[in-house]
């Protein structure tokens, strides 16, 4: 019986979570103590240092989900499951951040927190399909059809992000393009605390993915176990039937 959750070595998930958490602080102070208040949005610009390093954790965990489950659907191998499945939850998580974060934003620049711009709507479609596949694989048991159910799912999902990205291109939204050098740019103080909070983002999802896939092992190594000691005792039952059998014939 191969048990996926066996630690061998150094565990580098204590100092993983702590240079994340060292990241977060420092990039809070680079944000509000750094960078420039913006004159017209003021206090609220704020939210896009960890507005758009959410918004790339959460495609990176969809695409993780699609290439897991990918990894399952063509091999078998549990293993993708289980990092298709951790992938789907950090995506989820940080595109709630999205969508809760950016109507904040949105409310100050546009005067209203919802304005069924074409991005926000491609992103909400975004979130309901892989809130769709956690539904799935929460009441769906852990068997190969929910698996492969939830990993279809999670390959349709992925197909939404470039509609996501080319949406203000192709459909004129109001979202602003201030990466690109449009809706007016950013200064150089406020590109230093983006990069901080990139890389605070990136060392959080780096921490929870990596969280999640062993719980995840745990959790198979859990029900693996626990059925090979059910077919045991099945097989004990069914020695000990064939004992009394032999012994009455």
């Amino acid at each position: 019986m191969k048990l996926l959750s066996k630690q061998r070595g150094f565990d580098a998930l204590p100092v993983l979570a702590g240079l994340a958490g060292v990241a977060v602080i420092v990039a809070l102070g680079l944000v509000f103590g750094y960078a420039p208040t913006e004159r017209s949005m003021g206090i609220v610009q704020k939210i896009f240092y960890f507005h758009v390093p959410s918004a790339i954790a959460a495609y990176l965990g969809f695409l993780i989900a699609c290439i897991g489950s990918c990894w399952y659907l063509v091999t078998g191998d549990v293993r993708g499951d289980v990092i298709g499945r951790a992938g789907a939850e950090a995506g989820v998580l940080f595109c709630l951040i999205v969508l809760t974060s950016g109507p904040l934003w949105a409310r100050k620049a546009w005067g209203s927190f919802w304005t069924g711009e074409p991005r926000l709507m491609l992103t909400l479609v975004l979130f309901l399909i892989f809130c769709a596949y956690l539904v799935v694989r929460s009441f769906g048991g852990r068997t190969e059809l929910t698996r492969r159910i939830g990993a279809v799912l999670a390959i349709l999902g992925v197909a939404d992000i470039p509609l996501v990205r080319v949406a203000v291109q192709r459909w004129r939204g109001n979202h602003p393009q201030v990466l690109r050098g449009e809706g007016g740019g950013i200064t150089d103080e406020m590109q230093v605390a983006l990069m901080a909070g990139f890389v605070a983002v990136s060392l959080l999802f780096a921490t929870l993915m990596w969280l999640r896939v062993r719980v995840g092992f745990a959790e198979e190594d859990l029900e693996t176990t626990w059925r090979a000691l059910q077919q045991r005792e099945d097989r004990v039952e069914d020695a000990e039937r064939l004992t009394l059998a032999g012994a009455s014939g």
